[in-house]
C-alpha cells in the first residue's frame, strides 16, 4: 500500500499544478507554431539509472506480473474468486482468497464445480442459488453451503431461473423444463420447434383423389383410420394430465435469438431473427499462409458493413397456459414510423443526382445489445408478470424502454432516447426497483450518461446530474440504493457512489485517484475494487461501506514496481476548433529543461477504438505503449497521448462529434495538441511524428493525408483504410451505411485521401487480423503505388491477429517505429 499512496501524492500534486493553470494558444496552427512563453508548469520526470530497452518492454509481459482477472464475490461475501493466466498459456488457473487473508489458494480441478459461481439466480427467499457449470445445472444451499448437481449430460443447458413458487426452470436449446420442488418431477413446459406445423390428414380435394376414395374402399378405410388416430391422440393429450405440453410450431423461416420466461412460468417472450441472415458471406475469408498442413487455409471472416444487411428481430409472446401466440408489433414505439435519415438521404441525393437511389423502408428493431453489460434486454418484475424490454432501432437513432401488455400483445413506450447521430452502445442499464413498480435506467438525454427513475404513474426523476458520466449501476440487495461509478472530480479519475432512491441523497464511497471498477458484495456491505493508478497496474482491493480501503492482491512484480516509471501529466489542451478543452497525457524527457535553446522532438500517440478513454489517471490498457513512451522520453522525446473527439468519458457531444465525419475533428484536435506542445513543452513543431493502431492507425493516415505539414512521419498499425470494409455494428452507428450515406464514407475513409501523402509512412498489419482485415492494408498499398508515392514502407506479420500475441512480433513492430522516428525527427 505504501507505493500506492506514494502514487496518490504524486498524482495529487500534478493535478493541482495542471488544473490551476491552463495554456492558451492564440490562433490555429498551420505550418508555423506560436512560440508564446510557457504558461503551464510541468513537473520533471523521475530519473532512471538504467535506460529501458525495446527487448525488455516488448518481451513476454509476464515479467510485469500475472494479474488477477475476472474477480467476483463469494456467495457469503467473505472471499473473492479470480483467475490468473500466463501470457499465451492455453488454460487459466482459478483462485479463492478470503478477504482477511494475504494469500490466495489455488483451486484444484476437482473443486471447480463446487466453487461459488459468478453468475446464477437466487430464489425469492434468498436461501438457494442455481447456476450452470460446464452446461449442467447445480443448486447451492446458501445457508449450509451444500451443492447438488441436478443434471449430468453432454447437451449444454442455456439458462436457468427460479419461479415464484420455488420451482426451478431451465432451458436447453428451444425447450423449457420445470423441476417441481415438491416431487422432483421434471416437466417439459415448452417445446418450441422452428419448423412448419405437421399437416393433419386432409380430406381429398382433387378430382383424382376423390375418385380414388369413391372407388376404393381400402383407401377410404385407411384415411378414416388416420383421422381417428389423430383425434384420439389429441383427446388423450387434453384429458391425460401426465402428458407434456403440446409443441409450438413457429415456422421454418426464423431462429430464436433470445428467450425469457416469466416468474410464474406462464409466459415466454421470444426474439426471432430471419434464419437466412448470416454474419458472413461465402467470399468473406481470410487467408492463413502458415496453415498447420503447409497449405493456405481459408479462415472465415465477418461481413463488411457494405454488405451486412441485418434484418432486425421480431417479438413473439407465448402463453403456455392457454397455448396461444401473440406477435408483438412495433407500432407501440414512439417514432417507429419516422424517416430518421431523411436529411441524410436528401444531402446524398443532391450530391449524386439520379445515381442515388434510397427509399424510405420500414424501421427495424432488435433487443438492445449494450457492449458493456451482460443483463438481458427483457426484464420481468419478480413479484408478478410485468415485463419491460429495451429495444434499439437497427438504424441506430432510437432506443426504447417499453412495457409489454401481455393481454393485448402490445408495446407501450415508457422511455424513448433519440439521437440524430446515434444512440450510445454503452450506458444502457435498466431494471425494476425491488418491491416497487418503478423502473431505473441510464440515459444520455442530458448530454451525459445519468441515472433516472420512473414510477408507474409516469413521474421521472433524475437521480444524478452534471457534466460527468455514470455507469456500472447496481441495485442494493434491499432495494434502497443504486450504486454507480462516475468521473465527477475529473474526467480521468473514477470513484464509486450510491444514491438513496427514496430521498435522492447521494454519497461518495471511495476516495481513489485513478481508475477503478467495482462489484457490490451479495450482502451489500462491501465493495470489491479492481483499481489502478497511472504507474501501477490493476490490483484487487476491498472496502467496507463507510470503511477504509484494503489491498487484497499484490501480483505486480518487484521488477516493475521498483522501476521509476514516469507518471504522465494529464493536461487540458485548449481547442481552436470549437471543442473547448481536449485532455491529453504528456510525458517529458528526462532532464527536461523548458528554457533550453535546442527544442525537443515529439511523438503523438493516437489510441485505438475511437470510443475509448486513455488520458486518465489509471494504468493504461496500452501497457506496452506506456513503457515505449517512457523509453522515448529517455531518448529525448516529448510524448503526447490525446483523447481526441469521439473518445469515451466526456459525454454525448464529444462522442458524436465524429458523426458522418470521422478523421476530421480528431485531426483538428491533434493540430491543437502539437501547438500546445510547441508553446508549453519546448517542442520543435517541425520535428513531431505520430503513430497508433486500429482507429489510431486510421487517424495516422488521415493526419498525414489531409494535414501533410503537421507531422514529419507516421506509423499506422493494423489500420482501417476504408470504412466500407469494416464491420456493421461499429461503423453503421457513426457513418450510417454506404448505400444510404456514401458521402460520409468517402469523407471519412483514408483511401479516398491518399493523394495527400507527402511524409514518410510506415504501414504494419497482421495477416490473420479478423477485425481490421489485412486486405485494408493491401488495398492502401496498391493505391499508394498507383499514386506514385515512394515515401511509404510496409511490414507484415503472418501469424498475428488484430491484437498481436507473439513478443517477437511486438519487438519487430516497435523497432521499426522507433527507427522511423529516429531517422525523421532527429
Amino acid at each position: 500500500m505504501t507505493s500506492i499512496l506514494r502514487h496518490f501524492a504524486i498524482s495529487a500534486v500534478s493535478l493541482a499544478m495542471i488544473s490551476g493553470c491552463v495554456a492558451t494558444v492564440d490562433s490555429a496552427p498551420t505550418t508555423t507554431v506560436s512560440t508564446t512563453k510557457i504558461t503551464v508548469p510541468l513537473a520533471s520526470p523521475p530519473k532512471a539509472e538504467q535506460a529501458l530497452t525495446l527487448n525488455q518492454i516488448m518481451a513476454n509481459p509476464d515479467w510485469m506480473g500475472i494479474f488477477a482477472r475476472g474477480a467476483y464475490w463469494s456467495d457469503d461475501s467473505q472471499s473473492v474468486y479470480f483467475s490468473r493466466q500466463a501470457h499465451q498459456a492455453p488454460i487459466r488457473d482459478y483462485y479463492q482468497q478470503n478477504i482477511t487473508a494475504t494469500m490466495a489458494e489455488q483451486l484444484e480441478l476437482s473443486q471447480l464445480h463446487l466453487a461459488d459461481q459468478r453468475n446464477g439466480v437466487v430464489n425469492s427467499t434468498k436461501n438457494k442459488k442455481a447456476y450452470i457449470y460446464q452446461g449442467n445445472v447445480f443448486i447451492k444451499d446458501l445457508q449450509s453451503g451444500d451443492v447438488s448437481q441436478l443434471t449430468r449430460q453432454n447437451d449444454a443447458i442455456n439458462g436457468v431461473r427460479f419461479l415464484n413458487n420455488g420451482d426451478l426452470a431451465y432451458w436447453q436449446g428451444n425447450n423449457i423444463f420445470r423441476l417441481h420442488q415438491t416431487t422432483g418431477m421434471v416437466e417439459q413446459i415448452a417445446a418450441i420447434q422452428m419448423v412448419n406445423e405437421p399437416q393433419k390428414t386432409q380430406d381429398p380435394s382433387s378430382y383424382i383423389a376423390k375418385q380414388q376414395h369413391r372407388l376404393t374402399d381400402y383407401v377410404t378405410l385407411q384415411h378414416n383410420n388416420d383421422k381417428s388416430r389423430e383425434q384420439y391422440r389429441e383427446s388423450l393429450a387434453k384429458a391425460d394430465p401426465t402428458f407434456s405440453a403440446q409443441p409450438w410450431y413457429l415456422g421454418d423461416s426464423e431462429t430464436i435469438s433470445e428467450m425469457s420466461l416469466s416468474p410464474d412460468g406462464r409466459y415466454v417472450m421470444l426474439a426471432l431473427t430471419d434464419k437466412n441472415y448470416t454474419w458472413r458471406a461465402e467470399h468473406d475469408i481470410m487467408p492463413n499462409y502458415l496453415g498447420k498442413d503447409g497449405y493456405i487455409d481459408a479462415v472465415p471472416a465477418r461481413a463488411r458493413v457494405a454488405e451486412d444487411a441485418f434484418p432486425g428481430q421480431r417479438l413473439v409472446l407465448l402463453d403456455l397456459a392457454e397455448h396461444t401466440k401473440k406477435d408483438i408489433t412495433i407500432e407501440g414505439l414512439t417514432g417507429f414510423d419516422e424517416d430518421v435519415l431523411a436529411s441524410v438521404k436528401a444531402e446524398n441525393a443532391k450530391a449524386q443526382g439520379d445515381s442515388y437511389k434510397s427509399e424510405k423502408a420500414p424501421r427495424l428493431i432488435q433487443l438492445m445489445q449494450d457492449w458493456e453489460w451482460n443483463q438481458s434486454a427483457m426484464q420481468w418484475r419478480d413479484t408478478d408478470n410485468q415485463l419491460i424490454v429495451m429495444l434499439e432501432a437497427v438504424d441506430n437513432k432510437d432506443r426504447w424502454i417499453a412495457r409489454v401488455d401481455l393481454q393485448k400483445g402490445k408495446l407501450v413506450t415508457e422511455h424513448r432516447l433519440h439521437d440524430d447521430a446515434w444512440v450510445n452502445y454503452n450506458y444502457n442499464q435498466f431494471g425494476w426497483v425491488t418491491g416497487t413498480d418503478s423502473v431505473y435506467y441510464l440515459s444520455e438525454e442530458s448530454g451525459f450518461s445519468h441515472l433516472y427513475i420512473k414510477t408507474a404513474a409516469g413521474k421521472v426523476s433524475a437521480l444524478t446530474s452534471g457534466k460527468f458520466v455514470v455507469d456500472n449501476v447496481t441495485l442494493s440487495p434491499d432495494g434502497k440504493y443504486l450504486y454507480y461509478r462516475a468521473n465527477k472530480d475529473h474526467p480521468g479519475s473514477y470513484n464509486v457512489y450510491r444514491v438513496e432512491i427514496a430521498s435522492g441523497k447521494d454519497e461518495q464511497l471511495t476516495q481513489w485517484f485513478g481508475t477503478l471498477d467495482y462489484s457490490l458484495s451479495p450482502d451489500g456491505q462491501a465493495l470489491l475494487l479492481t483499481a489502478s493508478t497511472a504507474t501501477h497496474p490493476d490490483e484487487l482491493y476491498i472496502q467496507a461501506i463507510g470503511g477504509e480501503i484494503k489491498q487484497l492482491t499484490d501480483y505486480t512484480s518487484s521488477e516493475f514496481k521498483q522501476y521509476p516509471w514516469q507518471m504522465p501529466q494529464v493536461v487540458a489542451v485548449p481547442s481552436n476548433h470549437g471543442a473547448g478543452e481536449v485532455y491529453a497525457r504528456v510525458y517529458l524527457p528526462q532532464g527536461y529543461d523548458a528554457e533550453q535553446a535546442d527544442k525537443y522532438p515529439a511523438v503523438v500517440f493516437n489510441h485505438g477504438a475511437g470510443y475509448l478513454q486513455n488520458a486518465h489517471y489509471g494504468f493504461s490498457g496500452y501497457f506496452r505503449e506506456y513503457m515505449f513512451h517512457n523509453l522515448l522520453t529517455q531518448q529525448g522525446y516529448v510524448v503526447m497521448d490525446m483523447d481526441y473527439r469521439g473518445s469515451k468519458g466526456y459525454g454525448r457531444d464529444w462522442r458524436t462529434a465524429v458523426y458522418r465525419n470521422m478523421g476530421h475533428p480528431e485531426v483538428e484536435d491533434l493540430k491543437d495538441g502539437v501547438a500546445w506542445l510547441a508553446t508549453n513543452a519546448n517542442v520543435d513543431a517541425q520535428r513531431v511524428g505520430t503513430y497508433g493502431g486500429s482507429y489510431g492507425g486510421f487517424l495516422t493516415f488521415m493526419a498525414l493525408f489531409n494535414e501533410p505539414e503537421l507531422f514529419q512521419a507516421g506509423a499506422a498499425l493494423r489500420p482501417v483504410t476504408d470504412w466500407a470494409h469494416y464491420n456493421a455494428p461499429y461503423t453503421a452507428n457513426i457513418l450510417n451505411t454506404p448505400d444510404i450515406d456514401p458521402i460520409a464514407y468517402e469523407r471519412s475513409s483514408p483511401i479516398e485521401h491518399a493523394q495527400g501523402l507527402q511524409k514518410p509512412l510506415l504501414i504494419m498489419s497482421g495477416v490473420l487480423d479478423d477485425n481490421v482485415f489485412f486486405q485494408d492494408s493491401v488495398r492502401m498499398v496498391q493505391r499508394l503505388i498507383e499514386l506514385e508515392k515512394p515515401m511509404f514502407e510496409t511490414a507484415i506479420y503472418p501469424v498475428e491477429p488484430h491484437g498481436f500475441v507473439q513478443p517477437s512480433s511486438w519487438l519487430d513492430e516497435y523497432r521499426r517505429i522507433y527507427k522511423l522516428f529516429e531517422q525523421e525527427l532527429k
